[in-house]
């Protein structure tokens, strides 16, 4: 069927409540390899997002594929009352991962998707404190389940729900470009931290009883690095500033990793770059390449003993389903066979390089960031500062034109949108990138940026 069809029958039935339409024709592909989609002409798209940072080793990976085939012809379907090895095997090895680097005890509890183990980790607490309230960032996505969507930042997200009793308490994240306070943060000396802190000084902040002892908050929802808010980086000591006024109030840290665990930022989990252990922790997304669904959280063990949180305390079907835990597993066992640390914090440095040598030529390129393959780039009016959407929202459909041009060769690039205001781009390259691949995604991206600026009438200086 040809993509005029296909877009009719999509028109007539199929909800339009998913992010599809964020694009008007919403884009059709025909299929996928490497860091490449393909349209219905044929016309490769370089991936510069690899779907939300979830297929960091590629579209069609042949290692990966073959393990979920395997898994296809041994123990395809199994209901999740029962055990399978992979289940055991992965939770194991997640388990032990975390110890090496939390130097905690822990257990693993798998769901399906990002959004649904954020609502575990919630019940967990929940369980373990009997509270119901707590911290998330400005800025912070956790997912828009009911539960997720109560610390989730965005109102747009809750707007038509209702009225959500629980809804967290959203503390300014370490966004220096565009400080909550307008402070430098040469000079600030920690000033947001200090703000948070004040909240606990007196009653009368409303979030402490100084004759009890205790807060009416029980958790702090985090995300090392913020995703959705645009791939905002904070300050290396933050964290352990925070983690210092949290510890002391018994506040516990919620790591959120769905999008940054797994190498994405140079560390097997992103928090490890900061310095601190969380209490609870929240996966997904890269875990299975994107081939199959699974999430889950790691817990400290007081947090999650069998006694403390017994059979039943949550469920979902598919949760610890034969082929993402088999998946998972092959994928864990290829990362420790390659020095992932190494490998992706040099391309990150070197791609990240390429991409402030090209902002040096723009004054609407406000903001190049990047830890790891974690990368930013910030589009402002000519002042640098100053947010502008239109002009990235046009970036970013140049791009699905499919009419840019590499050594004589047609492509298109594919771009994800994030940030507070709509303005940023966030990439999340494949780790097997090469250098000329690097440099020829930063090619594309000028073009792209070049071809917005003519259509609004802007003197191009590149």
């Amino acid at each position: 069927m040809d993509d005029r069809e296909l877009l009719e029958l999509e028109k007539e039935y199929c909800s339009f409540g998913d992010t599809v339409h964020y694009s008007d024709p919403p884009k059709i592909f025909r299929r996928s390899e490497g860091q490449y989609l393909y349209d219905s002409q044929g016309t490769p798209y370089f991936d510069l997002q690899m779907w939300y940072s979830a297929s960091s080793f590629g579209y069609k990976n042949e290692n990966l594929n073959n393990a979920l085939k395997k898994q296809l012809d041994t123990l395809p379907q199994l209901a999740c009352q029962y055990l399978h090895e992979e289940k055991v095997l992965l939770a194991a090895k997640i388990g032990k991962l975390a110890k090496d680097r939390f130097g905690e005890k822990g257990r693993v509890h798998f769901n399906v998707g990002g959004a649904q183990a954020v609502d575990d980790a919630i019940k967990l607490i929940r369980n373990h404190v009997g509270k119901n309230l707590v911290f998330a960032f400005m800025g912070g996505y956790h997912g828009r389940t009911l539960g997720a969507s109560a610390i989730t930042s965005s109102y747009r997200y809750r707007r038509r729900y209702g009225h959500f009793g629980d809804r967290g308490l959203f503390i300014p994240y370490p966004y220096c470009y565009r400080c909550y306070y307008g402070k430098n943060l040469d000079d600030c000396g920690m000033y947001c931290i200090k703000q948070f802190e004040k909240l606990f000084e007196t009653e009368y902040y409303g979030v402490w009883d100084a004759k009890a002892k205790k807060s009416e908050f029980f958790a702090f929802f985090i995300e090392a690095v913020q995703g959705t808010g645009g791939y905002v980086i904070p300050p290396k000591n933050y964290f352990k500033e925070l983690k210092k006024v949290c510890d002391k109030y018994n506040i516990l840290i919620v790591d959120d990793e769905i999008q940054m665990a797994w190498f994405r930022t140079g560390k097997m989990f992103a928090i490890e770059n900061f310095g601190i252990s969380p209490d609870v922790m929240v996966f997904g997304k890269a875990l299975t390449n994107g081939l199959n669904p699974l999430s889950g959280i790691w817990a400290r063990e007081e947090l999650i003993t069998p006694e403390k949180f017994p059979p039943g305390s949550t469920h979902s079907t598919f949760s610890s389903n034969t082929l993402g835990t088999a998946v998972a597993l092959a994928n864990l066992e290829a990362m420790e066979k390659e020095d992932l640390e190494t490998k992706v914090n040099e391309k990150g440095e070197y791609m990240l390089g390429l991409l402030r040598e090209m902002a040096k030529k723009y004054p609407q390129i406000g903001d190049v960031d990047g830890l790891g393959l974690t990368l930013r780039i910030e589009i402002c009016k000519e002042d640098g500062f100053t947010p502008d959407r239109e002009l990235c929202d046009e970036i970013f459909e140049e791009g699905l034109q499919g009419n840019l041009n590499y050594k004589g060769k047609k492509y298109g690039l594919i771009l994800d949108v994030g940030g507070y205001y709509k303005n940023v781009f966030t990439l999340a390259p494949i780790f097997d990138i090469t250098k000329d691949e690097m440099e020829m995604s930063v090619d594309l991206f000028e073009q792209t940026l070049i071809n917005a600026l003519k259509k609004q009438g802007a003197l191009v200086s590149g």
